[in-house]
């Protein structure tokens, strides 16, 4: 599924996939396990109370590189 995340609508970063999750836009939350648990916890319990599935991820390069941008991203979610 990582790898459906270049041609996914997608959004990165703690703040916008919290947006997306109250939005009820993210469908699918990915986190990278090296990130700091303050910001993948909160977004963490957050799908957990939604619904939403989660996928772990083993580091944040590997995601910001499966999301296709030059940085680390510790969440992710793809979008509707």
């Amino acid at each position: 599924m990582l790898t459906d995340l270049k041609s996914a609508k997608k959004v990165t970063g703690a703040k916008q996939v919290t947006r997306a999750l109250k939005n009820g836009t993210a469908r699918r939350v990915f986190l990278a396990q090296d990130a700091d648990p303050r910001v993948t916890e909160p977004i963490e319990l957050l799908c957990r109370e939604q619904g939403t599935e989660t996928e772990a991820v083993a580091t944040m390069a590997a995601l910001g590189s499966a999301c296709g941008i030059a940085v680390g991203s510790a969440v992710a979610a793809v979008v509707d």
